[in-house]
């Protein structure tokens, strides 16, 4: 179907008369808005499941501006932060249900192909926490991508005094607990486009792209944060439909896997790092 648009729209444009691309220009909006939803079957962030493998609804919306600018909000339920952690109980003691990222930054792509996107996000976690064993869940990262074709390279930093309730308490001070900042979170993504590769541009084979993905998410918080750190993978396959009543609509699974230590990241007796797989079906608008 891609390619008879192209046609259509190509055989369109020679036919058009001049008049036509200039009124075309000057009603094309600067700012766009953008709207996602989508059900999955658990939440999964940095390989790490958010609902003790329960099903997670989710959704955002972003506004993009012709200069490259954009604001987004996104949020979900998660269970993390109410579930026990080892022996110790859960991280928040009220609230902790819900997960809303801001997020805002710039992206250009250069003529060679190459793209850039810098931008800031913050991670709000409504609730109380328990304040002597674990330090705020509220995150600030600040991050910058680089990206060619299929293959981006991605930081994000951490300049919050906590970092997902790792960081410096009144628990682990005396045995080398420290602040979060400078925490990251440093990944390689691949999105291969498998339906281009085998040549599938119409039909049930066409829309098909493929997920890869690895990271190394390291804390900088001390010696007696230094287990929480971890390596974590990610494969996928996603297919995107673009016609008809499933325009929009996005389907697809992928599994992942931390290599996360027991005595750090195991909630309601399971380490939340194992290997594990997800489907979900998404609507963009």
């Amino acid at each position: 179907m891609r390619k008879s648009l192209i046609t259509t729209a190509v055989l369109g444009a020679l036919a058009a008369p001049s008049f036509v691309f200039a009124a075309e220009a000057a009603t094309a909006p600067d700012l766009t808005v953008a709207y996602n939803v989508g059900l999955y079957s658990q939440y999964i962030f940095r390989g790490l499941t958010q609902t003790d493998r329960d099903p997670a609804v989710q959704g955002g919306v972003d506004l993009t501006h012709s200069s490259g600018f954009y604001l987004g909000a996104w949020g979900t339920n998660i269970s993390w932060l109410r579930d026990n952690y080892l022996t110790g109980g859960p991280t928040y003691s009220s609230g902790g249900r819900v997960e809303l990222d801001l997020y805002g930054g710039y992206r250009y792509t250069f003529g060679s192909g190459v793209g850039i996107d810098l931008g800031a996000l913050q991670y709000l976690y409504p609730g109380s926490r328990d304040s002597y064993n674990f330090a705020r869940a509220n995150t600030t990262e600040l991050y910058g991508a680089l990206s060619y074709g299929w293959v981006q390279a991605k930081i994000s930093t951490v300049v919050s005094k906590g970092a997902w309730s790792i960081g410096k308490t009144p628990a682990n001070q005396l045995s080398g607990g420290e602040n979060a900042q400078g925490t990251y979170y440093a990944e390689l993504n691949a999105t291969i486009p498998v339906s281009d590769l085998i040549g599938a541009k119409d039909g049930a084979a066409s829309g098909i792209t493929g997920i890869a993905h690895i990271a190394r998410q390291e804390f900088n918080a001390g010696s007696a944060n230094d287990p929480s750190s971890y390596t974590d993978y990610k494969l996928g396959l996603q297919k995107s439909f673009n016609e008809g009543a499933l325009n929009g609509v996005n389907v697809g699974g992928y599994w992942t896997y931390a290599n996360t230590k027991d005595a750090a990241w195991t909630y309601t007796g399971r380490n939340i790092g194992d290997s594990t797989g997800t489907v979900f079906v998404q609507k963009t608008f």
